[in-house]
């Protein structure tokens, strides 16, 4: 876990690897991220290190002598703690800490401790504190490094083994009790969801990369107050507000954490309670930040995120935001032309807002219409995805079917056809 009361000032060297299917472009843009989030967490990078090789290495992630390399630098430079692109394992860690005397962090304690720092409701600091002990519970060794009597066998159970048992069961039931807690959160949010649903009102998440603009654009459309910095996760808590259309239509709109590239699987475990939001939402709202040089390979990583959060297939809308940025209008057209659907904003200034608003009611015009479909209960892959992209409102089973009414998209409706038994006006 990584010391949140870390200075200002402190010194650090960048490492990343540039391995075998990696390109140096790739690795350069990941590293400027890097920097971006070491800048977050308010360090100062003195020098960036970047070796090729076909794959880690098993004792220092990067060879011996570039380690050693990179230890002469921290004594020339003053530097205090070391940043790595990849997460460690705990051997590497600790490693790294003896050879070079120095404080050893990778991308992951970084991230967490940036959430940490950010973190300001109960809910926010329950996931983070969750994130941060899985992420620490099998490096608890590397912190016992100064005892000398670390491994089993005869002769060597002593003090340091015996602490070492001691911490890591306190940790284990600080886990556990912090799931429970957890487990609370989510059921409170099911039934504020009930109530959303009990409004029959559409709910939309906005989601997208870091810094992207999404809390730009919620202050914009709800004056949701929420804080908006040129920072990488600048905010971590979600939020939620109503909103009316310019065709009176009321929907529900929540802001969700930004995601990265190389998010770490423990935040995405340990934030699922706020990220379900994603999973459960009629229409996924997907913020661009269109003047970064590198916005589709964000995007993707948005992707990829939403995929492994189980909500892949649900209609989604693309919103280029941060076009008051762009000096070429040429290039915010071809991103239109590339993305038939797509619209291009400027949260900041308000261009664009209209055809957002036409794009956005258009999307949701499925929303007044209920389907109701007739699905055998062998078909477990079509109820699946009608419960994953879909709204489902009702279920019945007849027999060996089941009786759906939903609110569902054109595309889906259209691939799900064979089962509609009749389409509906919404009440």
């Amino acid at each position: 876990m990584t010391d949140s009361r870390r200075s200002p000032h402190e010194k650090t060297i960048l490492v990343g690897l540039e391995r075998e299917g990696v390109t140096r472009w790739d690795v350069e843009d990941s590293l400027t991220e890097l920097r971006q989030l070491a800048a977050t967490a308010g360090a100062q990078v003195v020098d960036t290190v970047v070796q090729k090789l076909d794959r880690p290495t098993a004792p220092y992630y990067i060879g011996k002598g570039k380690a050693e390399e990179v230890a002469r630098k921290c004594g020339e430079a003053q530097v205090t703690a070391l940043i790595f692109d990849d997460e460690l394992s705990p051997a590497q860690g600790r490693n790294l800490e003896m050879l070079t005397s120095r404080k050893v962090l990778d991308r992951t304690q970084l991230i967490l401790d940036i959430f940490a720092r950010r973190a300001r409701t109960r809910e926010g600091r329950l996931q983070i504190e969750l994130a941060q002990l899985q992420y620490l519970l099998p490096r608890l060794t590397r912190m016992w490094t100064h005892l000398s009597r670390q491994s089993g066998g005869i002769g060597t159970r002593g003090p340091g083994e015996t602490q070492l048992e001691v911490d890591r069961r306190r940790v284990q039931e600080r886990i556990a009790r912090l799931e429970r807690d957890l487990k609370e959160v989510r059921r409170h949010r099911t039934v504020q969801r009930e109530g959303r649903l009990r409004r029959n009102w559409p709910v939309a998440a906005l989601v997208g990369y870091t810094n992207a603009g999404k809390s730009s654009l919620l202050n914009r459309l709800t004056n949701a107050g929420v804080l908006s910095e040129d920072k990488l996760f600048a905010t971590l808590d979600p939020t939620t507000r109503q909103m009316m259309l310019p065709n009176r239509q009321r929907i529900l709109l929540t802001d969700t954490v930004g995601f990265i590239r190389k998010l770490p699987h423990t935040v995405i475990e340990s934030f699922k309670a706020t990220l379900e939001e994603v999973q459960l939402a009629d229409l996924l709202i997907h913020v661009v930040d269109l003047s970064h040089p590198q916005c589709r390979e964000q995007m993707a990583a948005v992707d990829a995120t939403i995929a492994e959060l189980g909500a892949h297939g649900k209609q989604t809308l693309v919103v280029f935001n941060k076009i008051d940025a762009i000096g070429d209008r040429e290039v915010i057209e071809g991103y239109l032309r590339f993305y038939p659907g797509s619209v291009a904003i400027s949260a900041r200034t308000g261009e664009g807002m209209d055809e957002f608003f036409q794009e956005l009611e258009l999307r949701l015009s499925s929303w007044r219409m209920r389907a109701r479909f007739r699905i055998p209960n062998t078909e477990s892959a079509v109820l699946a995805e009608l419960h994953r992209v879909g709204h489902v409102l009702s279920m019945e089973y007849e027999g060996d079917e089941a009786l759906v009414t939903a609110h569902v998209p054109p595309e889906l409706k259209f691939r799900l056809a064979p089962y509609d038994i009749e389409t509906s006006p919404s009440v």
